[in-house]
């Protein structure tokens, strides 16, 4: 399998992938991040909620495949954790703004 390349705020999204603090420079000072229902605005929020899902369920995300759709960067990743129905791939659609993260909706 060829390796996947990520534009580098994905990547290092994904490679912080439990480290809150880490993840938390991967994004705008405004970003949004919408996930399970759940809209996170700014750094602060996304940072907490981040910290409570990885201990929650101590999940490992491996990014699969890559596309561009009206401006976003679309990335299929399989998630495993200790939750129902584990692993489950899911959808990540990235807005990047200035080298950073603007925007992450995350789906099933």
């Amino acid at each position: 399998m060829d390796a996947l390349t990520l534009p580098e705020p994905i990547a290092a999204y994904f490679a912080a992938e439990n480290n809150p603090e880490a993840l938390a420079h991967c994004f705008t000072a405004q970003a949004v991040l919408k996930d399970d229902g759940h809209t996170y605005t700014g750094i602060a929020a996304i940072k907490a909620f981040m910290a409570a899902a990885s201990a929650k369920y101590s999940a490992t995300i491996v990014p699969f495949a890559l596309e561009r759709e009206d401006g976003f960067h679309a990335v299929r990743a399989q998630v495993t954790g200790s939750f129902p129905g584990s692993p489950i791939d899911l959808s990540c659609r990235f807005g990047l703004e200035r080298g950073l993260i603007a925007s992450l909706e995350i789906t099933a």
